[in-house]
């Protein structure tokens, strides 16, 4: 599913077997950085494959220089954000017959990038 401002964002993704596995987006506003779109193929779903590319892309913010990274969590899906360190914020909506709760989680840049600001 493309979108316009997907120009404006990082896309990765996660391979097994030379396969395309899992991909996510991800987009910088300052020092925070959105998370987009993460999805697993439904066949090898379970597999650690999600949670490798949240480690992957959290990491890739802190090394930015990021402090915080979130997402809109699908309310069925806050378990495996909670196992992941993130936290449940108060804001929640809902958007095409789904309800969604923002999750968060603070991050600390290298001393390196935090010096220099």
């Amino acid at each position: 599913m493309e979108m316009e401002e997907d120009a404006d964002g990082i896309h990765f993704g996660a391979f097994t077997d030379n396969k395309l596995a899992g991909v996510v987006s991800l987009f910088q506003s300052g020092t925070s950085f959105q998370f987009r779109k993460l999805a697993v193929d439904a066949a090898i779903q379970k597999a650690g494959i999600g949670s490798s590319l949240l480690a992957y892309i959290t990491k890739y913010a802190e090394e930015s220089g990021g402090t915080r990274i979130w997402c809109n969590a699908r309310i069925d899906a806050i378990g495996f954000y909670l196992k992941l360190g993130f936290v449940e914020t108060e804001d929640r909506f809902s958007k095409n017959g789904i309800d969604y709760v923002i999750m968060e989680k603070m991050l600390t840049p290298p001393l390196n990038l935090q010096e220099s600001r």
